[in-house]
């Protein structure tokens, strides 16, 4: 771990660990949506999961300990870490500049709520609802099984289908709606037949009302293409700027609404779908 921040600096590179009794996931993203917010600086991050046990707790704070004396600057811990125990001993061993996550808010809501939390390890991330868990398998499987438009059968039971241009997005948005939501999603690439046709593939003329459509820069389609296929035609800038200008006309005339892909995240899309399509997810199907 040391050898690899040895030469970041001291001014405008830190080094940012999230510590979790779990799998950290949670304080990567809240802490991620809080340094975005700091704008010049770069940063080497860590994640350091399932700090579960006192023995566990003291080794995670000597490493980051070890960690700021080699760089020459203390160190950022966002941790999630709730039993008291475990978050006194990380505290006590830490020489680091901690935000306790979770801690900020369990004391006020307890005091409001009247009531005791569990100050359980890793509840957060435990299956809580048998249901909303195989929901959330068979919209994974859906959404593999309909990827790319391999097939058209059961496109009835599709809540979202993605359209667009090859490489806009539509995979990895459809997944994430499937892992994150439980949403069962279909998409579908628009290839240069539909064009010719100025029609969508004949397949989707029933869901008219789920449909999405992503688009993209083509200046990024091509780079993103050319990963794939460099110099072939597929990936030029030329055919990338004609197949998204269709693209965007296509949608346009079938009155699809539709966004870029191009410097949006994919939370960022997913949430638009939603919004736009009128799906009301429950808070409690998020991962």
């Amino acid at each position: 771990m040391v050898e690899e921040v040895k030469e970041q600096g001291k001014s405008k590179v830190r080094t940012v660990f999230f510590v979790s009794d779990a799998t950290a996931i949670t304080a990567e993203t809240l802490a991620n949506s809080v340094l975005a917010q700091f704008h010049g600086l770069q940063y080497v991050r860590w994640r350091m999961p399932f700090i579960n046990t006192i023995e566990k707790a003291k080794e995670a704070a000597m490493k980051i300990n070890e960690v700021g004396k080699e760089t020459g600057n203390r160190p950022i811990v966002f941790s999630t870490l709730v039993a008291g125990s475990l978050a006194s001993t990380f505290n006590e061993y830490c020489n680091a500049f901690v935000i306790e996550l979770f801690r900020s808010f369990v004391g006020p809501l307890e005091r409001e709520l009247g009531v005791p939390s569990d100050h359980s390890v890793g509840k957060s991330h435990e299956i809580g609802d048998q249901e909303r868990y195989n929901k959330r398998i068979e919209a994974i499987n859906y959404t593999l099984s309909h990827d790319d438009g391999q097939t058209n059968e059961g496109l009835k039971e599709a809540e979202v289908i993605l359209v667009g241009v090859s490489r806009s997005g539509k995979t990895p948005t459809s997944l994430y709606l499937a892992m994150q939501y439980g949403i069962k999603a279909a998409n579908y690439p628009l290839l240069p037949e539909d064009f010719d046709r100025g029609e969508l593939p004949p397949a989707l003329d029933n869901c008219r009302d789920r449909i999405f459509g992503l688009s993209i820069a083509p200046e990024r389609l091509s780079q993103i293409r050319s990963e794939r296929r460099p110099n072939s035609r597929y990936a030029s800038l030329e055919n990338c700027r004609y197949e998204v200008h269709e693209a965007q006309k296509m949608m346009e005339n079938e009155g699809i609404k539709w966004l870029s892909s191009t410097s949006k995240s994919i939370e960022e899309i997913s949430a638009t779908i939603l919004q736009e399509l009128k799906i009301n997810v429950s808070a409690e199907m998020g991962m």
